[in-house]
């Protein structure tokens, strides 16, 4: 850049020159700043008087601001310098509000506390066979097998998820020592104790094919299953008393009782293998019945239960009596048990089940008076009862206490359970077997003993 100059006084002789070609534009500034106060001092020691000096140079002319150069334009003084924002980089989460983080973190903890729940559930079902299809599967150990290489088919078979897991067992089991060559049934339904054992016997599992007819109790089909050597009697009834099954329409059973499973053994026709264990035999009945009791007949039992309901409001009962009487589906099996004992054939099966319901639902006639429940509680069973008989002191006596037995008397076949389900809306609170071996219903206590006395 050149230099540029500027008299201020001719008189004076001084000469300012300025060489901004090496100055800043503060050092240009205060250079210019220093010179014109200097000529400030210099003109103000001149107090006398010149008659050939010119004017003094306007207010506005003496103090000199320079103009800076366009090159120095958009420049600015130091100390002037707006400080910048630090250029850090900030990360995503770096930017979000405190409550998103605690959020986040919250949803993370509950999320790996939910893989880890889901682990080890999915950990137990396989080891425990929690769920299954109940679907059953040859297998054959070889010579060659070992506890590697069976886990491994077992997987392949379906009926295992983790093969490292039973590898583990087997070792903590010596279940290399237990398992033997042979062809075996499996059950998708067994845990890894029911695998181990169920190829520890030598060769093929024999099994036995079972029918159990309506109408049977669970006396008759445990000695009916020990005798086609399923499993001991004695097995079954500490079993039934005592081992949990969860199904809904066990509910109200109550556990330790013998008779708990009464009415909830499905009469069918069963293939078992031989010596199996109780549970095992047991389990088996249960789930045919759990599949035979539909969402249909757990529907039909709610609206059964709003009808009786209505039916006790109007006769007088209390609505504690109404509630404490109503319906489960363990009780239902027990109504339509003792429908199974007493219909002669399977038309008789509503009626039947409307003067139980008609009775429930009197005050005037509390007591069910049913036969087969004195019969259940006999040691022998008898052709025809006696006064005495019906003078038992059991919570079985239907003549003794009202509502309905203690629990079911025997194992109901599908048209008695729907029978109970489905009754006919009738007026009959007795009835009494003819002579051609069906019943003879009546209304009231005259025209059944009117009835009688006609038979002779």
């Amino acid at each position: 850049m050149e230099d540029f100059e500027k008299k201020v006084s001719p008189e004076l002789g001084d000469t300012i020159k300025i060489d901004t070609d090496e100055m800043s534009i503060d050092e240009l500034i205060r250079s210019t700043r220093e010179e014109i106060a200097h000529l400030d001092e210099l003109m103000g020691t001149n107090d006398a008087p010149q008659e050939d000096a010119p004017a003094p140079l306007p207010e506005d002319k003496l103090h000199f601001e320079p103009v800076l150069p366009r090159e120095y334009a958009e420049l600015e003084l130091d100390g002037e310098e707006e400080e910048e924002e630090d250029d850090v980089p900030t990360t995503f989460f770096g930017r979000m509000p405190m409550g998103i983080k605690t959020f986040l973190y919250v949803m993370g903890v509950l999320l790996v506390s939910v893989v880890f729940a889901l682990c080890g559930w999915f950990i137990l079902d396989d080891v425990a066979a929690l769920t299954g299809d109940d679907v059953t599967i040859t297998f054959t150990v070889t010579e060659n097998d070992t506890s590697d290489s069976i886990a491994d088919r077992l997987e392949d078979a379906g009926l295992i998820e983790y093969p490292w897991l039973f590898r583990l067992y087997c070792n903590l089991a010596n279940a290399d020592r237990k398992i033997r060559p042979g062809t075996y049934e499996l059950s998708d339904l067994y845990d890894y104790h029911a695998l181990v054992n169920g190829m520890a016997a030598v060769g093929q599992r024999a099994t036995v094919e079972v029918m159990i007819p309506e109408g049977y109790e669970c006396r008759q089909i445990f000695a009916l299953l020990e005798e086609k050597g399923v499993c001991s009697a004695n097995k079954l009834w500490d079993a039934a008393a005592n081992e949990e099954f969860d199904y809904e329409f066990l509910v109200g059973a109550p556990v330790g009782d013998p008779n708990r499973l009464e009415g909830c053994l499905f009469p069918d026709t069963y293939e078992f293998y031989m010596d199996d264990e109780p549970r095992n035999v047991l389990n088996k009945f249960l789930r045919n019945t759990n599949k035979k009791l539909t969402d249909e007949l757990y529907n039909a039992l709610e609206e059964l239960n709003l009808t009786l309901r209505a039916r006790k409001a109007q006769n007088g009962f209390t609505r504690a009596e109404i509630e404490a009487s109503e319906l489960s589906m363990y009780d239902l099996l027990n109504v339509a048990s003792l429908i199974e004992k007493e219909a002669a054939n399977a038309q008789e099966a509503t009626t039947i089940a409307s003067v139980i319901y008609n009775r429930l639902c009197s005050k005037k006639y509390p007591c069910l008076e049913i036969d087969a429940t004195i019969q259940y509680i006999l040691e022998e069973r008898k052709e025809t009862l006696t006064q005495q008989d019906t003078l038992i002191d059991s919570p079985y006596n239907t003549y003794k206490y009202p509502g309905l037995p203690a629990g079911a008397i025997a194992n109901p076949g599908m048209t008695s359970i729907r029978g109970a389900l489905f009754p006919k809306d009738t007026q009959y609170y007795f009835y009494a077997l003819d002579k051609d071996g069906t019943h003879h219903f009546s209304r009231t206590y005259d025209e059944h003993l009117a009835f009688l006395w006609g038979l002779g």
